[in-house]
């Protein structure tokens, strides 16, 4: 038979062994302490709605599972998609992930835009004030009046005949 060993037994035979700190080559951008790996914002703008999540990574942009470049066609909406990654000097070091529903292409880049904001203002609490100088926290309030009754639209009316 074979005897089991007690804890004080294995305890006094194993030393603690020192475990060797390498200094790992950081990021430039860390995630806070406390904090999880990924970091959700959600943007409005028209009828869209935006829910982004920024980590870090190498710079990649997926909307809906597709690249920047295949969803959005318009270059303006491309572009205005880095503003607030130009702003606040985060650009090619975050990985985006948005999903957009509602609206169409400007309508979701724009919320696109403030869910990435509003992302990056929670990743790190001093980028807040930049953002906001920019206007990429400030909700868009502008929406499409509705058609009334007895009116071919919003304002435009039907043809008046006097006679």
């Amino acid at each position: 038979m074979t005897e089991t060993p007690t804890i004080e037994s294995v305890a006094s035979s194993e030393t603690p062994t020192e475990a060797v700190a390498v200094p790992a080559a950081e990021p430039a951008v860390t995630v806070p302490a406390g904090k999880p790996s990924y970091i959700w914002g959600i943007g409005r703008r028209k009828t869209a709605v935006a829910r982004v999540r920024i980590a870090i990574g190498s710079g990649k942009i997926v909307v809906n599972g597709r690249t920047l470049n295949e969803y959005f066609t318009g270059e303006r909406d491309r572009k205005s998609i880095f503003g607030p990654l130009e702003v606040t000097n985060t650009g090619g070091k975050l990985d985006v992930l948005a999903r957009c529903t509602g609206g169409g292409p400007s309508g979701q880049t724009g919320a696109i835009v403030m869910g990435l904001g509003r992302a990056l203002a929670k990743f790190d609490p001093s980028l807040e004030i930049p953002l906001r100088q920019s206007g990429f926290l400030t909700r868009d309030s502008r929406m499409k009046e509705r058609k009334k009754y007895g009116q071919r639209g919003a304002r435009r009316r039907f043809q008046f005949s006097k006679r």
